[in-house]
């Protein structure tokens, strides 16, 4: 038996074992023929519309069945191509994986430096029984920190995901380890799904697209005439108004169906090798993995909505988490929108603090940040009101009754939001987090483990120095890399930033009366 000889891609001491794993072959052919055969759907509804006008069925079906067939076979043959080019194997070092259509590759990840191992599988993967295994080594590393293994069958792709962090966890500092059910799935969290900026968005596209295929066909004139035959002659207001509660319930019953395809069956386990869990999704299952040690805080957001119904959703502040671009904020959601008190208590449980430092009670800002913030929401209202006002005068008088009517409406509406936002202002030192509080439409409140913080930056612009106010930036490795306490007093905000890190930042203050003057950015080496 001859020895194979060395890769020239891969180092000497790095050649893999001669046993390589292969994808499964029967699950990426079909898989492959299934995705491809959107044609042949596309070519029935295009043999309809020629039968309805006129064209034979036969010229149709010629024109259609060919093409289609022709796509689903060389659907088929790149999945047996797949399968034949791709294989991997795991040694004690790396992961090992040689792969590549059109351009080969022969990638060797260190297993140390592995951050996630996520499995997904579609509604076509789930009925073969396999999955999408994506094998990160860093949230900012893009496509080439990301290697995707499709399809596995289930136990392969369960066997390389507890093999891979089984090498690349470590031990939480100070941690029992406790392993379990953080949270499980709810229905009643459902209630949540509407009360977001996604159904107006939803209902927007919908009509679009209902306006757009009209078009393509020819039938645009015909959806307006009919649109209009349904109110007759009622005033254009109350028909407004008709158009818009019917989108904004498409847009619900959307958003609805969106929430429960994303989150059904959610779960989130504190597993035995030292990782977080969340498992998710109705049709298209996810599997998302988080190693503790490299969790550095946690972030409760309240979008508007879902704040005035009292939840909020618990997202991780974390390094090397996200593996997709496309997925990049669902992969931090370690929690949806659930009841306050129990997204505190899931963040309590993650943290394995007794209490969730986001709950801890927070310093207020000063009344100039108050001012700050009516003015940035009057700013829009009144610039759009300013241009009202001048086409009225120019064109109609009718805009400027438009003015007066929307100004009534939109200035209340933004200093309620201006006054929200400054009640929402705070920030405090609690155990071993730095906790910092701010927004309206999205309330955002951070816990950021004061060990995770590698500088700061110190923001003043010319009215917050008038004002007395600073805002000071936490810099992390985690999350998005740098959380906001703003509009602080000046004193208050260089005082939190030094007793929160103490060191880090005092050498740079040069003078008390003047400090914000002389602060600059700082960051640990």
């Amino acid at each position: 038996m001859t020895t194979p000889a060395p890769d020239p891609a891969v180092p000497d001491r790095a050649v893999p074992d001669p046993s390589w794993d292969r994808l499964d072959r029967r699950a990426a052919v079909l898989a492959a023929a299934l995705y491809t055969a959107g044609p042949v759907v596309g070519g029935a509804l295009l043999t309809a519309y020629w039968v309805a006008v006129g064209t034979s069925l036969g010229t149709a079906l010629a024109w259609t069945v060919p093409p289609s067939v022709l796509a689903v076979a060389v659907g088929a043959g790149c999945g047996e191509w797949m399968w034949r080019v791709t294989r991997y194997h795991v040694d004690t070092d790396r992961l090992h994986v040689h792969t590549g259509v059109v351009f080969r590759k022969r990638l060797a990840l260190r297993r140390e430096r592995i951050r996630s191992v996520d499995l997904t599988a579609d509604p076509v993967l789930r009925v073969l029984g396999v999955a999408t295994v994506r094998v990160g080594t860093g949230e900012h590393a893009g496509a080439e920190g990301t290697v995707t293994l499709w399809p596995l069958r289930r136990d392969a792709a369960d066997a390389l995901r507890a093999t891979l962090l089984a090498h690349a966890a470590r031990p939480v500092p100070d941690a029992e380890p406790a392993d379990g059910a953080l949270a499980r799935f709810d229905p009643r969290w459902i209630r949540y799904a509407p009360l977001s900026f996604v159904p107006p968005a939803l209902g927007a596209a919908a009509a679009g697209g209902v306006i757009q295929v009209s078009e393509w066909f020819g039938r645009q004139d015909d959806l307006f005439a009919a649109v209009g035959s349904w109110f007759g002659l009622a005033p254009v207001l109350l028909v407004a108004l008709a158009l818009l509660a019917g989108l904004l319930l498409v847009g619900a019953v959307a958003a609805l169906a969106l929430w429960v395809e994303t989150w059904w069956n959610h779960t989130l386990d504190r597993e035995a090798d030292g990782t977080l869990r969340v498992r998710r999704g109705l049709l298209t299952t996810r599997s998302i993995s988080l190693e503790e040690s490299r969790l550095r805080g946690i972030e409760l957001v309240e979008p508007l909505g879902v704040r005035l119904a009292g939840a909020a959703r618990v997202d991780a502040v974390a390094t090397g988490l996200t593996t997709s671009e496309e997925d990049k904020s669902e992969s931090r959601t370690l929690l949806p929108a659930a009841p306050k008190e129990l997204a505190d208590q899931v963040a309590a449980a993650v943290l394995r603090e007794p209490a969730a430092p986001t709950a801890a009670p927070l310093a207020g800002h000063p009344l100039a940040a108050r001012g700050r913030r009516v003015r940035w929401a009057l700013a829009p209202v009144l610039a759009v009101e300013a241009v009202l006002v001048m086409l009225g005068l120019l064109l109609t008088p009718v805009l400027l009754h438009v003015a007066w009517i929307s100004a009534l409406v939109l200035v209340p509406v933004a200093v309620a939001l201006a006054l929200d936002a400054y009640r929402a202002l705070g920030h405090a030192l609690t155990g071993a987090y730095l906790v910092a509080r701010s927004g309206t439409v999205r309330r955002s409140t951070v816990a950021l483990q004061r060990r995770g913080i590698v500088g700061w930056t110190v923001r003043q612009s010319v009215f917050q120095r008038r004002a007395g106010l600073v805002t000071v930036l936490a810099t992390t490795a985690a999350g998005t890399g740098a959380y906001a306490v703003r509009d602080a007093g000046q004193a208050d905000g260089l005082a939190l930033a030094d007793a929160a890190v103490p060191d880090l930042l005092r050498p740079f203050l040069l003078g008390a009366d003047d400090a914000p003057a002389r602060v600059t950015e700082h960051q640990r080496p």
